[in-house]
């Protein structure tokens, strides 16, 4: 069997900057991967649309999900368009992880070092995007826990939407917190970190459009090259039961 094809798909965005450092980072694991084919696609905002462009790809696919946890477009989105394809795969979403974590305090340390003056002593603000969905709370404690241990500070989470506390809230809180923005990149939900953190120290998202985390590219690859295996295991199963 040849290396499945990798299908990356991201949420989507109608932010320039945003969807940029997500091509960007599309682009950087391409290179990385010179011996498998990599495209993109979306859940929504952006085209191509993942439904439509997935069963117009010829042979096995490995759908690796820019997303940072568990959810509806992960759960009935990914793994229903997947169902309907006898070689495509859906790996886990990118998050938790701790090369996240990774990346997560690197951000800080920067907006740290713009900030002198700031309590060391104060916990650190996870701002995570919320789902309806209970597994992306399991992924969202697990993903402050991961960040906690790397920093040695105590991590309070806050919700942009569906879940609480909300950022308000936990801005309440904790007066002089800095907000740690778990986000792959810009858009909606980190317009409204900004807005809703005016004066607060507020890190960039994962993906800041100046450069691409080698974490990141590597959490990406590592997430194709496990689905890849389950996806040969399953294809040797098939055929020797054929």
């Amino acid at each position: 069997m040849s290396r499945p094809i990798l299908l990356a798909v991201s949420h989507g965005t109608s932010d320039a900057e945003g969807a940029r450092a997500i091509a960007d980072l599309v682009a950087a694991v391409a290179t990385a991967l010179p011996d498998v084919e990599v495209q993109s696609a979306f859940v929504d905002v952006q085209q191509p649309d993942a439904a439509d462009l997935l069963p117009t790809i010829d042979g096995p696919v490995v759908i690796v999900p820019l997303l940072l946890s568990r959810g509806f477009h992960v759960h009935h989105d990914l793994h229903g368009m997947a169902a309907k394809k006898t070689d495509a795969v859906v790996s886990a979403p990118l998050g938790p992880d701790p090369r996240l974590a990774e990346v997560l305090a690197d951000r800080l340390v920067a907006a740290a070092a713009e900030d002198p003056d700031a309590d060391a002593d104060e916990p650190v603000i996870l701002a995570v995007a919320g789902s309806r969905d209970p597994a992306s709370l399991t992924d969202a404690g697990a993903m402050a826990s991961l960040l906690s241990l790397r920093l040695g500070t105590r991590i309070e989470l806050a919700y942009l939407a569906a879940r609480e506390p909300d950022l308000p809230t936990a801005l309440d809180h904790h007066p002089v917190a800095s907000v740690s923005t778990y986000l792959l990149a810009r858009g909606f939900f980190f317009d409204l970190t900004v807005g809703q953190a005016p004066g607060r120290r507020v890190t960039a998202p994962l993906l800041d459009g100046i450069t691409v985390p080698q974490p990141l590219i590597d959490l990406v690859i590592a997430r194709y090259e496990e689905a890849s295996a389950q996806l040969l295991t399953a294809s040797r199963l098939e055929t020797a039961h054929s």
